[in-house]
């Protein structure tokens, strides 16, 4: 891709993590009313902002398997990412526990496993789902290349078929289906990346019409389940097909988040300029914000912290979350960058170590 365009994924990688942190206010905050019972006002509007939040990992995961394809398998990136979950896993429960936030009297074994096993005990699901992805990412990407076109094609056909369109039509509960909180759904979506990366999807590589198709696929999903909902209301159906929507391998989830890729790729951003350099300067950091206040002992503090479950007026509750979600991504940022700082200080640290090792052995 050409570097201007480089910068408008990364502006699109910091939307996608802003979205990440929406959801989590949303859902965290308890503002979600259940979909089988009765609405109010603000309950429209909190699963409308869902709806338009909800494609954020499949965007996030879309932009990570575009660039892996053609950069491939990297030790040492993996290397970072995993001390940079371990920081945060590791660290921000004796911050916690010195401030008075964490009971010493809720520390358990599985919970330290948790702490210091962060990924083989699931502290962050997409982490582990992603790190499984990265593993495999050498073998997917030489296959994709690998295959014809026609025949990657088929694959990712095949594969959203029995992944993605089965459930997303089928009224009934699929015992394989894991609504896409694994590292099997990021394969899928990997290959997707692949192949937009290899061939394009022509029908949506004008910035316009990508627009509109995620606004329509984020508009379907909402509406889609509130059709469902009225159904069930009246009949007692369908309760477990209500959510299915939202579920981030549901095939107008996928549709709406390759979509707002191709919105994005097309809109022509400088790195030169102001704005450009700030999106370069941020992007990277965006991981961190993620680690941060979706930690197993903030991710159910920080949205009461900010008042979302003492929202009473409807008009009030968009205003308020998309300041909670950028206060808290500001803090996020200013954090990771505070972590890689501290990292590239110890690895230059490292590195004088090591050489005068060299010259002393």
């Amino acid at each position: 891709m050409k570097k201007n365009r480089v910068v408008s994924i990364e502006l699109l990688r910091i939307l996608s993590m802003m979205m990440v942190v929406m959801l989590h206010y949303l859902s965290k905050g308890e503002l979600l009313t259940p979909l089988t019972e009765e609405f109010g006002p603000g309950a429209y509007i909190a699963w409308l902002l869902e709806a338009f939040s909800i494609v954020a990992v499949n965007v996030y995961m879309l932009i990570s398997g575009y660039f892996l394809v053609e950069t491939g398998f990297k030790p040492g990136r993996l290397a970072r990412l995993i001390c940079q979950v371990l920081f945060y896993s590791i660290l921000i429960p004796p911050v916690l526990l010195a401030a008075g936030i964490l009971d010493p009297g809720e520390l358990s074994v599985y919970r330290l496993l948790q702490y210091l096993l962060p990924n083989q005990m699931i502290h962050y699901w997409f982490i582990t789902a992603y790190v499984i992805m990265y593993l495999l990412s050498p073998v997917l990407a030489a296959g994709a290349r690998q295959l014809s076109q026609k025949q990657l094609g088929l694959t990712i056909i095949l594969l959203l078929c029995f992944f993605s369109v089965s459930k997303s039509l089928l009224p009934v509960k699929l015992e394989i289906d894991n609504a896409g909180y694994d590292g099997l759904w990021f394969v899928c979506v990997f290959l997707v990346a692949a192949y937009m990366r290899l061939y394009g999807i022509p029908f949506l590589q004008k910035g316009k019409r990508a627009a509109l198709c995620y606004l329509g696929g984020c508009v379907l999903i909402y509406g889609l389940t509130l059709g469902v909902r009225m159904v069930y209301l009246k009949t007692g159906r369908l309760g477990h097909f209500i959510h299915a929507p939202y579920d981030y391998n549901h095939i107008l989830n996928l549709f709406a988040a390759i979509s707002l890729f191709y919105a994005f790729s097309d809109w022509k951003l400088s790195g030169e300029k102001f704005m450009g350099r700030v999106i370069l300067r941020v992007a990277p950091y965006t991981l961190g914000v993620y680690l941060l206040h979706e930690h197993i002992e903030l991710r159910s503090l920080w949205p009461f912290w900010l008042g979302a479950a003492s929202e009473y007026s409807p008009w009030a509750l968009a205003p308020r979350a998309v300041g909670s979600v950028a206060l808290v991504f500001a803090v996020g940022i200013l954090v990771d960058m505070a972590r890689g700082a501290l990292f590239d200080t110890a690895g230059k640290i490292l590195g004088r170590w090591r050489g005068k090792l060299r010259r002393n052995p």
